[in-house]
């Protein structure tokens, strides 16, 4: 064979640099092109050959010319020895390494039995005990990572040449562990000498190594049990541990973890048996008890480790029963998810979507609900479990099927990607040339990094697609028939699930579920499509029992509506966001179960919209209809719409705090100016007048006129009118009243629709006074008798609906009151802080704690509110800033004035905004208003979500807001009473 033809065979066999790999085919002399087949099936040919050439030289050094001579003849002339040794070489540059350093090593993949033989464990474990008997403890220490890679590279060579499934070589790699966990506590009984003699010491493998399916590098986890001395112990099992992770001139051999046990790293090294239980018995968190799933004895006194595994049995298998089992659940998958570095997560092979640790967590909880009357699918091990979950029913045939070959993929992938370097990973690498080594490894000679790739995605999407379904589709089944390939589980079965998954009422949820999807009809047809992931987004909120109640109401009120089913399986986002809402916030599920139409929005933008936009539309809306009765019906209809807009957007996180007092108050602005105007043509109209005579005005007050509404709020209002010339001034006063009378009235109608209250009892007199003033007799009161409290009262003020010229006038009028020239007097701030001591003593409801009413707290609203107004009753006239009526822009003048510090400003703003989020969140929870951070455990979860905590961190939530408040109140003290 020329030249010429030679590189166009190499190409064709996979080979990149040809002119290495024409001159390492001459350094190894006659016959090593008959080897080029062979090399054409390795991960790297060109890295099989090299390290071929490597090895030889390596075997002349020691051997002489005889070693090198063998080594090419038996290549040469075995076809098994030739693959499995360039397999190795081609996919592990570590071993190819070790062979390099430990040439005679060659000799262990002629072995003819290796392909169809498994070691048997206590061989293993004899082999590597027979390494450091009777050695140096240095010299041990060598011999123990010689003989551990030994064995290695045999298995490496079964797994990569005669197909070994991913399940036998994940647990030789265990029995391997085992075997060198035992030795290296061989070595270290030796280190202590007599010391150790009277310790007995179990080691007792978790995790992976535990369930008979370790990785080709990974941490090995273990906890210690002994009987004996606990200091001895506790120095034997270190000085075990850093036998087997210490780096010496042979390398290391991997970490032995210990942070499982007891008290993670703040416990002791080990502990005796009834020392466990009593800590399992007492103190143990749910997680703990499934991190004990895979416990199992591989090291040291079996028989001490074997009682230790069946003290804990029973309090693993009866976990799903305990308190917060969900909750540990779900955090134990959370802190694996939060683990994951950004830039890994798109190439997370274990632990991210669709990855190794979805179906591990899966198997592992089905196994925990079930496997307290089951024993069948108590297998430690994740395939086998599988295939029991399979059998008895517990999962789909197809579906466990699928996830046994998905997942056996996965695990396969990382054994090769681990196995290159023999480095602990779990990123798959994006360069192509690693790409193309890992798909020709995995038997993609054509397009090795493309089909590699498709590949993964397409096991990753499958993995994700049957984790949810393997949960949620089984408990349809329960109440209807979906199939006679499909699992059925018993009622009990499902109930049981149900409450693992958080339902607080299984036997209700099941009721649902069957009016759900009982029936042939298309609507249920879907509804069981659905229902899987509706199920498991509910599982995830504080509250599933109502989310799947709640859908029920929705769906039998829209079932027949095309539009309705079609819309939340065909676009995903507006499903998700329909569960979350359901499950988290009584108040939206109210809002739609009222007008379930309102559905449509969450597939759209749930951001507010405008004020033109909004006054603009309702307008029209109210316009088109057929008398006022009507018209304010269709305004309030919008108003509800965008009710819902705003508080689908708070709860799930897509509106800030500020812009929610601001969109709540543009709406009631819109509502307002709608129900003006159609108020007053109409009474127009009925007294037979042709124009209104006289001009109108509605003023914001309060919290309305600070743009900080809340959902349930009423909107407090001043109005005003202005006689047109030449109308009578009884006639325009009667007027006014008729309007500002009807307005009340038909925003506050019972209805389908949430009321609006429009309480003018901020006027002046009170209820006692004219409900409607001109702008004169405004003008009048307030020259004659107003108090330093009215004029704190119209620093809310804001004009905002009706006639625009009034509105100017209006303000014209108040400005110097609210912002008077030289500021209060001496008397003035006496006064002002007299009443707000009367409010924090009488306001207070009794039995409320101080420290957390959210109004009227220790740094609550009133607190900071009542101090911004004080500055701007003292300053405003000279700072413009201050001439604003929200209190956050209020503060950020203040501090830019040098009335505080920009730190105690900030201070203020952070309670502020946080006192508002709570009180909002707790009104969308429960769908009624509240002013006291919530006491029952539900509602609390709730809150914690819409905040963006997790739903276990309702302790973090509340310690947030006792020092933010407490920080708060010690500026307050400074700033409004010094």
């Amino acid at each position: 064979m020329n030249r010429a033809t030679q590189r166009t065979e190499l190409l064709r066999l996979g080979f990149v640099d040809l002119d290495r790999a024409l001159a390492d085919l001459d350094r190894l002399g006659p016959g090593a092109a008959d080897l080029l087949a062979l090399l054409g099936r390795t991960a790297d040919p060109d890295a099989a050959l090299r390290g071929l050439c490597r090895l030889a030289d390596a075997a002349e050094e020691e051997g002489e010319s005889e070693e090198r001579a063998r080594l090419l003849a038996a290549v040469r002339d075995d076809e098994g020895t030739a693959m499995r040794l360039l397999s190795v070489l081609g996919a592990s540059a570590a071993l190819a390494d070790h062979l390099a350093t430990h040439p005679a090593h060659w000799r262990e993949l002629a072995d003819p039995e290796l392909g169809c033989t498994r070691p048997a464990a206590w061989a293993i474990r004899a082999a590597l005990l027979d390494a450091v008997r009777d050695r140096p403890d240095r010299e041990a220490v060598d011999a123990l990572r010689v003989e551990y890679r030994r064995h290695l590279l045999r298995l490496a060579a079964r797994d990569l040449t005669h197909h070994l499934g991913v399940d036998d070589a994940a647990a030789e790699l265990s029995d391997l562990a085992a075997g060198t966990l035992d030795a290296a506590l061989a070595v270290a009984r030796a280190r202590l000498g007599e010391a150790a003699d009277g310790v007995r010491l179990a080691v007792v493998a978790m995790g992976k190594c535990g369930g008979h399916e370790l990785n080709y590098v990974s941490d090995v986890d273990v906890l210690f049990v002994h009987e004996g001395d606990e200091r001895v112990a506790a120095r034997l099992a270190a000085q075990m541990m850093q036998v087997c992770a210490d780096h010496t001139a042979e390398g290391t051999i991997w970490p032995v973890d210990a942070a499982l046990r007891p008290e993670g790293k703040a416990g002791p090294l080990s502990r005796t048996l009834a020392s466990h239980q009593s800590y399992y018995e007492r103190w143990a968190e749910p997680w703990e008890f499934q991190a004990l799933l895979k416990a199992r004895p591989v090291a040291g006194d079996l028989a001490l480790g074997r009682d230790f595994v069946a003290m804990v049995a029973p309090m693993v298998w009866s976990v799903a029963d305990k308190e917060g089992f969900v909750d540990a659940a779900r955090a134990m998958r959370r802190r694996v998810l939060d683990h994951i570095p950004a830039r890994e997560a798109e190439r997370q092979l274990k632990l991210g979507a669709g990855g190794l640790r979805d179906v591990e967590f899966a198997v592992q909880l089905l196994q925990l609900v079930h496997g307290r009357a089951d024993e069948a699918i108590r297998p430690p091990t994740t395939l086998s479990a599988l295939a029991r979950l399979t059998d008895g029913g517990y999962v789909g045939r197809e579906d466990g099927d699928a996830l046994h070959r998905a997942y056996a993929f996965l695990r396969q992938l990382e054994h090769r990607i681990q196995l290159h370097r023999l480095q602990r990973t779990h990123v798959v690498p994006a360069d192509e040339v690693a790409l193309r080594r890992l798909g020709r490894s995995l038997g993609f000679f054509k397009e090795p990094g493309k089909r590699l790739e498709e590949t993964w995605q397409d096991h990753r999407r499958e993995v994700s697609r049957l984790h949810q379904k393997i949960f949620y589709r089984p408990l349809l089944s329960a109440v209807a028939r979906i199939g006679s390939d499909e699992v059925r589980l018993s009622s009990e079965a499902a109930g049981a699930r149900l409450s693992a998954l958080g339902y607080a009422d299984p036997q209700a949820a099941l009721r649902n579920l069957e009016a759900l999807t009982a029936g042939v009809s298309r609507t249920a047809a879907i509804q069981r499509t659905l229902l899987p992931a509706m199920l498991q987004w509910f599982a995830e909120c504080p509250d599933p029992d109502g989310g799947l109640f709640g859908f029920r109401r929705i769906s039998e009120a829209l079932g027949r509506s095309p539009w309705y089913l079609a819309t939340l399986r065909d676009e995903g986002e507006a499903a998700e966001r329909l569960a979350h809402l359901l499950a988290t916030s009584r108040y939206c599920t109210d809002l739609l179960e009222r007008e379930p139409a309102g559905v449509r929005l969450l597939g759209g933008d749930l951001h507010p919209l405008g004020s033109a936009a909004l006054t603009e539309e309702m307008l029209a809306t109210g316009g088109r209809q057929e008398g006022f009765e009507k018209g304010i019906r269709a305004v309030r209809g919008v108003r509800r719409r965008e009710l819902l807009r705003i508080a689908a957007g708070d709860v799930l996180g897509l509106v800030d705090v500020a812009d929610v007092g601001f969109a709540l108050t543009r709406l009631t602005d819109a509502t307002l100016e709608a129900t003006l105007q159609g108020a007053m043509t109409t009474t127009a109209r009925a007294r037979g007048l042709g124009e209104p005579p006289t001009r109108m005005a509605v003023v914001a007050m309060g919290r309305y006129g600070g743009f900080e509404l809340s959902y349930g709020s009423d909107a407090d209002v001043l109005f005003v009118h202005e006689p047109v010339e030449g109308a009578d001034a009884h006639e325009a006063a009667t007027f006014a009243r008729l309007v500002a009378e009807e307005v009340r009235r038909v925003l506050a109608a019972p209805g389908p629709d949430p009321a609006l209250v429009v309480d003018a009892d901020l006027r002046p007199e009170g209820r006692q006074g004219p409900l409607v003033r001109t702008l004169d007799a405004y003008a009048s009161y307030y020259a004659k008798w107003s108090h330093v409290w009215e004029a704190q009262a119209l620093l809310r003020a804001d004009a905002v609906v009706g006639d625009p010229g009034l509105r100017a006038r209006f303000t014209e009028l108040i400005d110097p009151l609210r912002y008077p020239a030289g500021g209060l007097t001496d008397d003035d701030v006496v006064e002002v802080r007299r009443i707000k001591g009367r409010v924090d003593k009488e306001r207070l409801p009794r039995g409320a704690d101080p420290a957390l009413h959210l109004k009227l707290g220790r740094g609550g609203l009133a607190d900071i509110e009542w101090t911004v107004q004080l500055l701007q009753l003292r300053h405003g006239a000279e700072v413009a800033g201050l001439r604003t009526t929200q209190t956050l822009a209020a503060l950020d003048a203040a501090a830019e004035a040098g009335l505080m510090t920009h730190d105690d400003a900030a201070t203020l703003a952070a309670s502020w905004r946080l006192a508002t989020r709570v009180r909002n969140a707790v009104l969308l929870a429960r769908g009624r208003a509240g002013d006291e951070f919530p006491r029952a455990v539900l509602e609390r979860r709730a809150v914690a979500g819409i905040l963006g905590y997790q739903l276990t961190e309702t302790d973090r939530l509340l310690d947030d807001y006792l020092r933010v408040t407490r920080h708060a109140h010690a500026v307050v003290d400074r700033v409004f009473w010094e």
